[in-house]
């Protein structure tokens, strides 16, 4: 994979390369690249497509000890790794985690276009129940060494309280293992987590909003029309709140919409690319 050295540290990232207009896809909390795989194959004939592996615990590449992983410091190495690159006018899309929102009014000005899918978003931060199970472990000695145990056991991990709960379709295993094996088998990525999960802020999405009433690009809303971690009605609000905000629900899936159903994802995401060209 290719890598590039930000402030932080070095983080891997995935780019189809190409001509086409520039689509930057941004995993969640726990996942990698591969988590997009499913876009990334119907999106590259036509798109340039890049993934960035962002460090919140699926990454295979410590950060530096004095980096700042709080929700604000990743959104900033987000806006970092596209100024590096030399990414412009990208359509950003988020999933899980609402790093994208931070971006907006901050650093947004490489932002074309702004796609929100099943996210963290207003109040619910924390999401659901495996956002407070992950926040209330982290702050208690090994607690979030404990807590990832149960990733090594196929039946805990497809339970509704866990990734089960994610996702509408059985997660292959084989996935699991890939996301999860560096935080089982490296103190220093679970630092890494660690750090990200400890300086959540009640407020930090609530702020966020605020904000996107003064992102004047098109916006996009697609939300798992099953999602019970990321309620529809939270993206339903989110549209609102953005000036050109469309919102459309994304049949059979949960959060992770690029799993469940991607070739529904992509045709949106293709519908609303060309008409707000």
């Amino acid at each position: 994979m290719p890598e590039i050295e930000l402030s932080a540290g070095v983080i891997d990232f995935t780019d189809t390369g190409g001509d086409g207009e520039v689509v930057v896809l941004v995993h969640g909390l726990g996942f990698d690249e591969s988590v997009w795989d499913h876009v990334v194959r119907e999106l590259r004939a036509d798109f340039r497509v890049v993934v960035p592996v962002l460090p919140i615990g699926g990454h295979r590449r410590p950060m530096r000890p004095d980096a700042d992983l709080s929700a604000h410091g990743v959104a900033a190495l987000l806006a970092e790794f596209l100024e590096r690159l030399g990414l412009r006018d990208v359509t950003l899309v988020q999933n899980d985690a609402g790093t994208a929102q931070l971006l907006v009014g901050v650093r947004d000005e490489r932002v074309g276009r702004l796609v929100l899918t099943s996210c963290e978003a207003l109040e619910n931060y924390p999401p659901g129940i495996q956002g407070r199970t992950l926040h209330a472990a982290a702050r208690v000695p090994s607690g979030l060494f404990l807590l990832l145990q149960s990733f090594r056991v196929p039946f805990l991990v497809r339970m509704g309280s866990s990734l089960g709960g994610m996702a509408r379709r059985p997660i292959p295993y084989a996935l699991v293992r890939r996301w999860y094996g560096p935080l089982l088998s490296r103190r220093a990525i679970r630092r890494d987590l660690a750090k990200f999960v400890r300086s959540t802020r009640k407020d930090t999405y609530l702020e966020a909003a605020r904000r996107l009433a003064e992102f004047d690009r098109p916006a996009l809303v697609a939300w798992g029309a099953e999602d019970r971690m990321m309620p529809p009605a939270t993206g339903r609000r989110l549209a609102e709140l953005l000036p050109q905000g469309r919102y459309v629900e994304i049949p059979g899936a949960g959060t992770l919409v690029q799993l469940d159903n991607p070739g529904a994802l992509c045709a949106e995401l293709r519908r609303f690319i060309r008409e707000s060209a």
